[in-house]
């Protein structure tokens, strides 16, 4: 049996397996990777009770409501006693007053403020924080954090759903793992319960258990903010060669938000590419005009991810940019945020401004690409 082949019943079981799972508990959860928090983490709420890591693990409350939790000795201690094993999960409204139920009542775990239970573990040398979480509060989370809360309800029921398909496709990938994914802008970001919006939960509660597929498994549905007024290849964007990530026509092109410039001077761009900018030009670009590679003074080949790089991804938002020389340094002016491929965010928007649906909007970014209701 060719490998991709193997690869994809593989992952067709796993994802039916965790179907078996939902159905059977109601719930499908994420594990989220949250901020480092160093050798020590305060966790606090309503009704807070601590146990094993394990969705079945039985639950002691904690009278005060809230557990410092530091690493001692390559042990863990609970407000002072040790604890056993490596891992200490904390779940909140585990008393008959919190009407909400066990696990429903929001925990503050360090900085952050998050639904779920809360694990702790030992992590390399330090401490880990890890949200357990339903994965529906977890898409209205991150809708909040990824996706303007102005915008019209059927992007954000687009952007739900490739969210939804993106978080589960991950936990394809590391089934068994730790955790899933982490909460930064390299996944998808999560800023907990503070990012919650009406709207937000309103688009996911529109689409509850809809994902994307292709050939029957999760397809990966990468998204960004503005394509330019065209997508990219997942081969150019990411170097995943996928079927259903292919350059399309996107409205956001006509938007302000989609053009940006940066200034910047020669001292900047040479302690960046540790090399003199005189003579720097474009050498490579993609069929939609994204710099694929940089040709310095020297003769130097910089590949063009490495180019944004080395330059910061703020300043430098797309591979969709042309350079100048100017008096005061380089000026480059661009089209676009992000890598490309993918839904469009602020195409999205224009689409729904238009009257098209969240399944349309869709459709145009992923072609080939399935509907699936999985619970």
């Amino acid at each position: 049996m060719p490998l991709h082949c193997s690869t994809m019943l593989q992952r067709v079981a796993l994802l039916l397996l965790l179907l078996a799972s939902s159905r059977a508990f109601a719930v499908e959860t994420m594990r989220i990777a949250m901020d480092d928090p160093g050798d020590e983490v305060r966790v606090s709420g309503r009704g807070l009770g601590f146990g094993p890591d394990a969705e079945d693990g039985t639950f002691v409350p904690i009278g005060a409501g809230q557990a410092i939790v530091r690493r001692r000795g390559g042990r863990l201690e609970i407000n002072g006693a040790p604890a056993v094993g490596e891992a200490v999960r904390f779940r909140g409204g585990m008393e008959s007053f919190d009407a909400g139920g066990p696990g429903n009542e929001p925990l503050k775990a360090g900085s952050s403020q998050v639904r779920g239970d809360v694990v702790v573990r030992l992590y390399r040398d330090s401490l880990q924080l890890i949200n357990v979480i339903p994965l529906e509060d977890y898409l209205a989370a991150v809708l909040g954090s990824e996706m303007p809360v102005s915008f019209p309800l059927e992007a954000l029921k687009a952007q739900a759903v490739a969210a939804r398909t993106y978080a589960l496709q991950k936990k394809l990938d590391s089934y068994g793992a730790a955790f899933h994914m982490g909460s930064s802008v390299l996944h998808q970001v999560y800023g907990g319960v503070n990012r919650e919006d009406a709207k937000t939960r309103a688009a996911v509660e529109a689409t509850r258990g809809e994902v994307l597929t292709y050939d029957l498994a999760p397809i990966e549905a990468y998204f960004h903010a503005s394509c330019g007024g065209h997508t990219e290849s997942g081969q150019d964007a990411l170097q995943r060669n996928l079927p259903y990530l292919k350059p399309v026509d996107c409205p956001c092109g006509k938007l302000p938000a989609s053009r940006w410039s940066a200034t910047l001077s020669e001292g900047e761009l040479r302690k960046a590419l540790k090399s003199s900018p005189d003579g720097m030009r474009v050498s490579g670009r993609t069929p939609t005009h994204r710099v694929t590679r940089v040709t310095l003074s020297d003769g130097t080949l910089v590949d063009g991810v490495q180019f944004r790089r080395k330059l910061g991804y703020t300043r430098l938002k797309s591979l969709d940019f042309d350079v100048t020389s100017s008096s005061k340094g380089y000026v480059f002016t661009g089209r676009g945020f992000g890598h490309g491929a993918g839904l469009c965010q602020w195409g999205a928007k224009a689409f729904a401004d238009q009257g098209k649906t969240y399944r349309e909007i869709l459709s145009h970014y992923y072609p080939g690409a399935e509907f699936q209701q999985l619970y």
